[in-house]
């Protein structure tokens, strides 16, 4: 395993070596105390969050294949739902955070929350985007112009909208933006509150399959739509070999479900709250669920996305977004 820092360097082997002593010695005095290794397992918890669009994450959760992997480990997973996802990542308050859009890791940056990138979902532009009404008169973004559009601030689609915006030459002053969080933003769409919205899956696909709908844009040609994993400084500090598992756990819960589409919309519907196959099946058809490492070259597009935000005054500072810890899984694992 390796952490590299934000310069480039890595973590000095001196800390490696005590992070390896440590676990050697718990290792030793669990073996040698009776009793001590149950103890301890359940003492010790990893607090993961996820949100409805965490698929491979909530997969995970469903078949308990954490609960497996982290037993030996002497852990058990603790899992919590969030709708908002930036405070709990900026206050640390769970060990492994939700995957999230590519925007999201931008406003922690921006607020210096301590996080580390320990994973990567290939890009899905398709999976969000900004959609009107079938009978709208809106056609195109430049129609938004003086409308009501709905958004979740910091989310992925925050970003999509801010560039759609800035290529047809509006801003978010000659919008109305409504900052909602996804399912108030569905209730608001469907009530015909809002003139447009941006949303991501699984809401989009429930959206299409609610009313006719008309897509003005996606995120082609603005961003990738890559989900990130992250996770806690210290926790990754402490215990690479418990995210080495996670890294593992979510790969492979990716191939699974491109390898068995039916059995993965058969978990995900009644989770999703018993949703009709046909939307879990258009929603999964539009993500790669492939995951990768975090590559730092490949942090170009945030960069865009960081400067885009600073230009529209969401973000209080100029950032970096290069500048970022990252965790590489040891040859083997993935």
């Amino acid at each position: 395993m390796i952490v590299t820092s934000p310069r480039g360097g890595v973590v000095p082997p001196s800390r490696r070596a005590v992070l390896r002593a440590g676990a050697t010695l718990a290792a030793g005095l669990a073996g040698m105390v009776p009793g001590l290794r149950g103890a301890r397992a359940a003492e010790r918890t990893v607090r993961l969050s996820y949100q409805r669009s965490s698929v491979l994450l909530t997969i995970l959760k469903v078949k308990g294949t954490l609960e497996e992997r982290l037993k030996p480990l002497g852990f058990t997973p603790s899992w919590h739902l969030f709708t908002n996802v930036i405070e709990p990542m900026n206050a640390g308050v769970v060990d492994l955070h939700a995957d999230v859009a590519d925007a999201v890791p931008i406003f922690t940056q921006a607020a210096n929350a301590a996080l580390t990138f320990y994973a990567r979902e290939r890009g899905s532009p398709a999976a969000e985007a900004i959609i009107v009404p079938a009978s709208s008169s809106i056609r195109t973004v430049a129609d938004l112009k003086g409308r009501t559009v709905g958004v979740s601030r910091g989310s992925g689609c925050h970003f999509v909208l801010a560039a759609a915006l800035k290529r047809a030459g509006l801003s978010f002053a000659d919008i109305k933006p409504a900052y909602l969080q996804a399912p108030e933003g569905a209730a608001a769409f469907e009530q015909g509150s809002l003139d447009a919205w941006v949303i991501w899956d699984p809401f989009l696909a429930i959206a299409e399959a609610k009313r006719p709908v008309r897509v003005i844009a996606d995120a082609t040609g603005f961003s990738s739509y890559h989900r990130y994993y992250l996770a806690n400084d210290s926790f990754v500090a402490a215990h690479p070999d418990i995210v080495a598992t996670v890294f593992q756990a979510l790969g492979e819960a990716g191939r699974w479900v491109k390898d068995n589409p039916d059995a993965a919309v058969a978990l995900l519907a009644p989770v999703w709250g018993d949703l009709p196959p046909a939307i879990v099946a258009a929603a999964n058809a539009r993500r790669t669920y492939v995951v990768d490492p975090v590559e730092r070259a490949q942090l170009g597009e945030q960069q865009a996305i960081a400067d885009t935000f600073r230009e529209a005054g969401l973000i209080p500072r100029q950032i970096d977004a290069t500048d970022v810890r990252i965790w590489q899984p040891p040859a083997g694992r993935g």
